[in-house]
C-alpha cells in the first residue's frame, strides 16, 4: 500500500470532491433521503463527521495512551444496533452551514492525529487496531461510499480515479472478517483478486496460481464490498464456490453485517 502521506493526500481529495456536492446545497435539499433506509444527505455528512472525530480520538489514545476511545467502546457495546445511526441522527439536526464546517475541522483534525501516532503503534477501533495508514485507508473507503449515497441522492454519476485502489485493498484484506461477523468460517485458501483500475491498470492481489478468483473493474468491486449496489448489478465475476459465497457477504467497513442494496435498485 501507500505510504501514510500519500493515503492522506487521497483522503484529502476523496473528501473535497464529496464536499463540492453539498457545499452549494440549499438547507432543504440536505434532507434529501439517501439509497441507506432512514438517512438523509445530512445523515450521510453527520457520519463522516463523528467518525472522523472519532477516528482522531482513538489515534489520539494510541500517542498518549489515553482510554477515551476505549470508554467510547464500552458505550457502543450497550446499544451496539443504534449507536451509529443515534450519532448521524444527532448530526443530521445540526445546521447544514454548521455540519460542514464540523466536518472540515474535523478532518484536519484526523490528519494531524494519524501523523502523530509513534512509529509501530496501532489505533484501536470497532474492528481490529490498526496502523496509521489502514485508518487513512477505511476513512479513504468510507468517504467514498457515502459519497456515493449522497451522489445517488443527487443523481450525480461520479467519475471513477485510482484512489479507488485503497478501497479496492481494504475490501479484499476483509474477507476474513465478512464471515467472522456472520459467523461462518472463513475458506481456507487464498484467492486471486484481478481488478480493472479507472487508469486502465491491472490490480492484483494473491496468488497467481489460485482456483478462487474474482475478477471485474474495480469500480464495481468497490461498489460491490462497499455494499453500495447489488452483486448481480455489478459485472464483478468469480471462479471458485467459495469466491462466489464470499461475494455475497463481502464487507469492507466495521460493525454488523450490513443489509446492502436491493438488485435493480438503480437500473
Amino acid at each position: 500500500m501507500a505510504d501514510l502521506n500519500s493515503l492522506l493526500a487521497d483522503l484529502r481529495a476523496e473528501s473535497a470532491e464529496l464536499e463540492s456536492l453539498v457545499a452549494q446545497l440549499p438547507a432543504a435539499q440536505w434532507e434529501l433521503p439517501t439509497p441507506a433506509a432512514g438517512w438523509t444527505i445530512a445523515h450521510q455528512i453527520g457520519h463522516l463527521a463523528w467518525t472522523d472525530e472519532v477516528a482522531t480520538l482513538a489515534a489520539t489514545d494510541a500517542r498518549t495512551g489515553g482510554t477515551s476511545f476505549t470508554e467510547l467502546l464500552t458505550e457502543a457495546a450497550a446499544r451496539i444496533s443504534t449507536f451509529v445511526d443515534e450519532a448521524a441522527a444527532a448530526a443530521a439536526a445540526t445546521p447544514a452551514p454548521e455540519l460542514l464546517e464540523r466536518w472540515r475541522a474535523g478532518r484536519a483534525a484526523l490528519e494531524q492525529a494519524l501523523c502523530a501516532v509513534p512509529d509501530g503503534a496501532k489505533v484501536a477501533w470497532f474492528g481490529p487496531p490498526m496502523r496509521p495508514g489502514s485508518m487513512a485507508t477505511a476513512r479513504l473507503m468510507e468517504t467514498w461510499a457515502h459519497g456515493q449515497d449522497v451522489a445517488d441522492a443527487l443523481g450525480v454519476r461520479r467519475a471513477a480515479t485510482d484512489r479507488l485502489h485503497a478501497v479496492a485493498h481494504i475490501g479484499v484484506r476483509t474477507r476474513d472478517f465478512a464471515y467472522a461477523v456472520r459467523e461462518l468460517p472463513p475458506p481456507a485458501e487464498e484467492f486471486r483478486v484481478e481488478l480493472t483500475a479507472p487508469s486502465g491498470a491491472l490490480w492484483t492481489w494473491g496468488p497467481e496460481n489460485a482456483r478462487q478468483r474474482v475478477t471485474g473493474p474495480a469500480f464495481d468491486f468497490c461498489l460491490l464490498v462497499t455494499q453500495r449496489r447489488h452483486p448481480d448489478d455489478l459485472t464483478v465475476r468469480a471462479t471458485g464456490d467459495a469466491a462466489a459465497q464470499w461475494l455475497t457477504i463481502a464487507q469492507a467497513f466495521a460493525g454488523p453485517p450490513g443489509e446492502g442494496r436491493a438488485a435493480g435498485l438503480f437500473g
